[in-house]
């Protein structure tokens, strides 16, 4: 018998994706149904009217397959943002985006995905599943550090991966900082912006990255429906590149990836622009009472461009994780991104903030 093991070497390395924890469990583990959950980054305030009512008219068709090609999706998306329709690939959250992008573009074990500490793991996930290595650049005051990036080129680099806003800081890096990477960047190397919290940003220094695609770069941006527009449960998000780098991550799509009932909300959404302004008033005006808050307790923070904000409890976080949930009150701990005394909160809306900074107030005495 061959001593080769049943789970190929480099999928033994991955570290399955560890969720915020759902409500349902802290039910069933405390006893307890006044529970709030500000620890994904979901909407506090749900989808549009608009959306809800058009899927709901779409139910009656899911005894159908979806349209495998998102054809009334990507045609609503492509006048929405001014580009081709073959500009745009769709997929079953921005999160297969990502594992079809290893997919089509990582082939040899010494392939190389570079990102950066301190950010979301799935970039790892799409070197660690094609069997190719990855690294991750220092964080620089919780920030992405483009030049370290940009010193850890080789050729064997192929994907380098940015989160903007990042996840889990709320950090961003500017349009200069952008460009003067960008011009270190070699032909050889796509480089993939995440911009799944997009909308939420304020800085008039954030970066326009379709003017990079636009340009015939090698570069891939990265939307999601998940955030601002409320669809999280529905798992939808979409890229937007050069045809010829849409067309190689099409060839690799599981058919009808992309539900019908998604694809009907995502329109509809778009469709309704008071959504993104409902969301936005809802997330500035928490984020700075949430902001006046932590500084009245001496709690550093990070100011966000997304709607979760980066915070230091200044002690070990999983104590009081485990006694904010026994008080209904779900957030996520920073030890698995690496800092253990530091919070990502979810900003909700005025009664679930009030409720967790009293909370918080609460088991930090």
């Amino acid at each position: 018998m061959s001593k080769r093991g049943l789970v190929q070497e480099h999928i033994a390395k991955l570290k399955p994706y560890v969720p915020g924890k759902p409500i349902e469990e802290v039910q069933r583990e405390f006893g307890i149904s006044d529970i709030i959950k500000l620890a994904s980054n979901e909407s506090p305030i749900g989808p549009s009217p608009k959306a809800v009512e058009a899927m709901k008219s779409a139910l009656d068709k899911v005894a159908l397959y979806p349209d495998g090609s998102c054809f009334y999706l990507i045609k609503r998306l492509a006048d929405f943002w001014g580009v081709s329709e073959n500009q745009i690939v769709c997929g079953n959250g921005s999160d297969e985006i990502i594992h079809n992008i290893g997919l089509a573009f990582l082939s040899h074990a010494g392939d190389e995905v570079i990102s950066s500490e301190v950010t979301f793991s799935q970039y790892e996930a799409a070197a660690l599943l094609n069997a190719c290595e990855y690294s991750s650049a220092p964080c620089i005051n919780h920030t992405y550090s483009l030049p370290e990036i940009a010193d850890r080129i080789t050729d064997r680099t192929r994907l380098i991966v940015i989160a903007n806003p990042n996840n889990p800081t709320g950090t961003i890096v500017t349009q200069s900082e952008v460009n003067a990477f960008m011009a270190r960047v070699p032909e050889h190397v796509i480089v993939v912006f995440d911009e799944a919290y997009l909308e939420y940003v304020e800085s008039p220094d954030f970066p326009d990255t379709l003017a990079l695609v636009e340009q015939g770069r090698n570069v891939i941006i990265l939307h999601t429906f998940s955030k601002i527009y409320a669809l999280a449960g529905l798992r939808i998000g979409y890229g937007i590149a050069r045809p010829e780098i849409i067309s190689a991550i099409n060839q690799v799509r599981q058919p009808f990836d992309v539900n019908s009932i998604a694809q009907v909300g995502a329109i509809a959404s778009l469709d309704d622009p008071d959504q993104v302004e409902r969301s936005l008033k809802v997330n500035s005006e928490g984020k700075n009472y949430l902001y006046s808050e932590f500084e009245a307790m001496s709690l550093p923070y990070l100011p966000t461009e997304a709607n979760f904000i980066w915070f230091d409890c200044k002690r070990d976080c999983r104590p009081v994780f485990q006694e904010l949930l026994k008080r209904g009150v779900i957030i996520r701990t920073g030890d698995i991104f690496g800092c253990p005394t530091f919070f990502r909160v979810t900003i909700g809306t005025r009664e679930q903030n009030e409720r967790f900074i009293r909370t918080l107030r609460e088991v930090l005495a």
